[in-house]
């Protein structure tokens, strides 16, 4: 189903997620443009905000530097991060195709877990009192940003696969083993993969028939059979979370 209908059927459920992830095309290239972008992404912000805590938006620096003075009351900008891969294997092959952003939004209450970026004689000060301070991830990942040239054996066909190793930092900072985690644009089903890795239980959605069976498959899961409806809301995530025993439900059209 489409990106806001996924949203609003979650924001009027009584389940609370942890974290929205939303990675949308960037309003150029493939993904083509559309004039509305910025009220387009301002919406799913605001719907987002209803839906979860922390919420993860992704985009060219130039892209979402817009939305950090338009962000809705509800959220604030908890970390702009930026990924770089000094071998990366973008065919462009210039220094600026290496950057990326990704703003870390969440409400104003939230909840941050550094505690899980601490190593062995950090934690062993912590248990003991004697910690000075709760030192934090760096906002600057060096990681490959797509799956191509590196990390072919997590590919599953998609054109703009982000690796498992991009993701797992954002969820353990923001989220505890058990919570859960909405991603309505799915892609290719990384959100579930760390998910499922970490301990987390993960929704995803995507628009794409084609991307919904990739993540089925990529997961080991069977399709939830949900009957979903704008107009009848008759909580069909709530008991899809509360009996399902995998992980991740995969919520398709």
């Amino acid at each position: 189903m489409d990106v806001e209908d996924c949203l609003e059927i979650a924001a009027a459920s009584s389940i609370e997620f942890r974290v929205t992830m939303l990675d949308p095309w960037y309003n150029k290239g493939i993904g083509g443009q559309r004039d509305d972008y910025t009220p387009y992404i301002l919406r799913l912000l605001d719907l987002a905000a209803r839906v979860s805590e922390h919420v993860y938006l992704w985009g060219f620096p130039e892209v979402v530097a817009v939305f950090i003075d338009k962000l809705p009351p509800s959220l604030e900008l908890v970390s702009w991060l930026t990924w770089y891969y000094k071998n990366n294997p973008s065919v462009i092959r210039g220094w600026r195709s290496s950057q990326m952003a990704c703003l870390h939004l969440a409400r104003p209450d939230h909840t941050l877990f550094p505690e899980h970026f601490l190593n062995e004689a950090q934690l062993e000060k912590k248990a003991e009192g004697k910690l000075r301070y709760m030192p934090g991830p760096t906002s600057v990942i060096e990681s490959s940003l797509q799956i191509g040239f590196v990390g072919r054996k997590e590919q599953t066909g998609h054109k703009a696969q982000k690796p498992v190793a991009v993701y797992e930092p954002l969820i353990e900072m923001a989220s505890m083993p058990g919570d859960l985690i909405l991603d309505p644009m799915a892609g290719s089903g990384t959100t579930g993969a760390v998910a499922q890795a970490l301990g987390r239980r993960a929704v995803l959605c995507d628009h794409s028939e084609v991307y919904t069976a990739i993540m089925e498959d990529r997961l080991g899961l069977e399709r939830a059979s949900l009957a979903l409806s704008l107009r009848r809301r008759e909580a069909p995530i709530e008991s899809a979370v509360a009996h399902n025993a995998p992980a991740l439900i995969a919520v398709p059209c």
